[in-house]
């Protein structure tokens, strides 16, 4: 890798250098080669595993841990930092540059009496669901390789030691301007330093004046509400959406106890530290608007408070445009300046609570859209529901918003392009987990490739378009996930 090193050279006071502390004995658990491209890998051998597993230095990287605040389940923490992360710096590919990060590479000067380790099963998981997201279309940070060992690690049992290296187009979190606001008493100096980092690393085409700012914090309040319409249509749950997992560039980003929705629910919980539902599916889009409000508070020295305020203000009219876009898309419905958004939203809610009252799989229901013949009273789609008049009365509201359609094949194969046959499901996640511990990563292989196709049918993966069996339904994970 061919590293740059902005962020070190740059930002002194926002890091502490560490060390990795090495995995003995690493061996590959699995690596992605669409984002090896990134970096211009060609594959993954001896020498690269020694190096990513923290054992050898890599040539031209900087290894350090970030300093950051955030508001953790609402409450906030004046100083967190990256516990069990390293950053060697920023690798530069043919597509860009990209951070690359050591995640479970030993403790930092942040780890706040942890060890600094990841596991097997969560760094798995956050590989997966990185890929998974990535072929979604999903804005998100992406997973070069799972690294596993046989170093023993306490969970809440004994587990094994592993790494994920992400990589990130930027590591910047909200926590980082709230922790250079709150920490120097509400000082302009370093929030402005930290502002004039991120513009001039990806927001390049704004300028770092007054105006400036004020578009950067519009086009960030922009993005986190696309990500959280794409979240909400695809069915996706984060789970701890605190501050410091929220990514200044729009990423979906720092995966835990997440969840793709199996039966559509509203109030869905997936981490059993939020018994509340702070962070339940349904309320994602209100987090979304309360963590940038904490971000305005952070930005208030370099910004002024009307131009704050009227940048969250196009939070929700961004979210509920992209959302209706997708959902529009899932459904076939054609985009009309005519129609009234309420009247499509309208429609859209009252086919989700059909799944909610009928108790049926989000991912499955959704994809039955592509067997869908508008044009004739019985499908598959219709099949689904058991209770068929109340189908049937959506129907008929639906057929009149949708219109004629000249040619329903081509209808179907749209509807095929943006309704997945393959998510990642907690518990097939678990499967493939169980088996990797055990020392077969080939289940683990197996679901990758399906998830790499999220959109495609193909027989081979036809156990993946299934609904859980009842042990894997809607599993509730932990934060060490």
């Amino acid at each position: 890798m061919h590293f740059k090193q902005d962020f070190f050279e740059q930002l002194p006071d926002f890091y502490e250098e560490v060390l990795p502390a090495g995995l003995p004995s690493p061996h590959w658990l699995a690596w992605s080669d669409d984002a090896a491209a990134l970096l211009g890998l060609q594959q993954a051998d001896e020498p690269l595993l020694q190096q990513l597993a923290g054992n050898q230095r890599m040539p031209g990287a900087s290894y350090y841990a970030q300093v950051y605040s955030g508001h953790q389940f609402g409450g906030y923490s004046p100083q967190l930092g990256d516990g069990r992360s390293i950053i060697l710096g920023e690798a530069v590919g043919p597509q860009g540059h990209w951070d690359v990060a050591l995640k479970g590479a030993g403790p930092t000067p942040f780890s706040r009496h942890g060890d600094g380790r990841a596991v097997t099963r969560s760094a798995i998981r956050e590989f997966l669901v990185s890929e998974a997201l990535f072929h979604l279309g999903i804005p998100t940070t992406r997973a070069l390789a799972v690294i596993g060992s046989e170093l023993p690690v306490w969970r809440e049992s004994l587990e094994k030691g592993a790494i994920t290296v992400r990589l990130a187009r930027s590591h910047i979190r909200f926590g980082h301007f709230e922790h250079c606001y709150y920490s120097t008493g509400g000082k302009a100096e370093r929030v402005r330093q930290l502002a004039d980092f991120t513009i001039a690393q990806h927001f390049p085409h704004l300028d770092c004046d007054a105006a400036g700012y004020q578009q950067w914090f519009v086009e960030v309040v922009e993005a986190t509400a696309r990500l959280i319409a794409s979240w909400q249509a695809i069915g996706f749950a984060h789970g701890v959406m605190n501050t410091d997992n929220m990514s200044i560039v729009g990423d979906s980003f720092d995966f835990g106890p997440f969840a793709f929705l199996d039966t559509f629910k509203e109030d869905f919980i997936c981490n059993h530290s939020d018994p509340e539902g702070r962070y339940a599916f349904g309320q994602q889009p209100g987090i979304g608007l309360w963590n940038l409000q904490c971000l305005a508070q952070a930005l208030t020295p370099i910004i002024s408070s009307d131009a704050l305020l009227a940048a969250l203000r196009c939070y929700q009219p961004m979210l509920v445009k992209h959302y209706l876009q997708l959902m529009r898309q899932k459904m076939g419905l054609p985009d009309a300046s005519a129609v009234p958004a309420e009247n499509d939203l309208a429609l859209i809610g009252a086919f989700t609570t059909m799944l909610e009252q009928q108790g049926l799989d989000y991912t499955l229901t959704f994809r039955q859209f592509a067997s869908l013949d508008p044009t004739s009273a019985s499908s598959a789609l219709r099949d689904e529901f058991v209770d068929t008049a109340a189908f049937d009365h959506w129907l008929a509201q639906y057929r009149q918003r949708l219109g004629p359609i000249p040619d329903v094949g081509q209808w179907q194969a749209q509807r095929r392009q943006h309704n997945p046959q393959y998510i990642l499901r907690n518990y097939l996640a678990q499967q493939v987990i169980v088996a990797a511990e055990q020392g077969d990563t080939a289940p683990l292989q197996r679901l990758y490739r399906a998830l790499r196709s999220p959109y495609d049918t193909t027989s081979e993966f036809a156990e993946f378009s299934q609904r859980p069996p009842a042990w894997g339904e809607g599993l509730i994970m932990s934060c060490s996930s």
